[in-house]
């Protein structure tokens, strides 16, 4: 189904006709990086609307989904901002149960949601199957760490600076825009534009919402 036409969904076609010229037929998956409270989400659900009205075959996954739970992240240590950023997302389960097998394509089964942020809880998987050719846009803090970032065909990152500590501390080990192939400025959401920070060349490849902000709190969701 055609949407309608804003100043946002003319931008996220444009994004969209950009990375798909170069991304290909198969399985690709786009990781959309940035500060809390970014819009990384809201921009994540409208890219994944844009794809699907070109009748692509497009999948949406939250970082947030992925969490350790509160005990797991206390064998980490105390309850700080830098173990949130180092621990706070199960990087094993978000690979194992997601992006290894939507790899795979074929018949292989993925789950889009492992985690039950606000019941601190696991969810009954629900796994799924796509075509070959799919796409599946994937956002959240942290995805343009130095270790995740080569698993992404196209790394956007959402212009603005760290406010809470455990961004901070991310940003300063590597700022997302700096990786990142495309960075999208939401200062006006309904009238997007392109970042000037970052700018990754395609040859260099790509490189959640949390309970804690700088004091332990859990944010609101983007």
């Amino acid at each position: 189904m055609r949407l309608v036409t804003t100043p946002r969904v003319a931008f996220l076609r444009g994004v969209a006709d950009e990375f798909l010229a170069r991304t290909g037929r198969g399985r690709v998956i786009v990781a959309i990086d940035g500060p809390l409270r970014s819009g990384k989400t809201a921009l994540g659900d409208d890219l994944a609307d844009v794809l699907r009205e070109r009748d692509l075959a497009v999948f949406r996954a939250s970082v947030e989904d992925f969490h350790r739970s509160r005990e797991a992240q206390a064998e980490y240590g105390p309850d700080t901002p830098e173990r949130y950023w180092r621990y706070g997302i199960d990087e094993s389960l978000l690979q194992r149960t997601l992006v290894e097998p939507y790899r795979m394509a074929g018949s292989t089964a993925f789950v889009t949601r492992g985690f039950d942020l606000a019941r601190d809880a696991w969810i009954e998987p629900k796994w799924r199957t796509g075509p070959a050719d799919a796409i599946l846009v994937l956002d959240g803090r942290f995805l343009l760490r130095t270790r995740l970032r080569d698993e992404w065909d196209v790394a956007i990152a959402v212009d603005g600076e760290p406010t809470d500590a455990a961004d901070r501390l991310a940003y300063a080990s590597s700022d997302p825009r700096e990786v990142a192939s495309i960075v999208v400025d939401l200062a006006d959401p309904a009238h997007p534009t392109r970042g000037a920070a970052g700018g990754a060349g395609d040859d260099d490849g790509p490189a959640d919402e949390a309970w804690a902000e700088a004091a332990g709190t859990r944010p609101e969701a983007d």
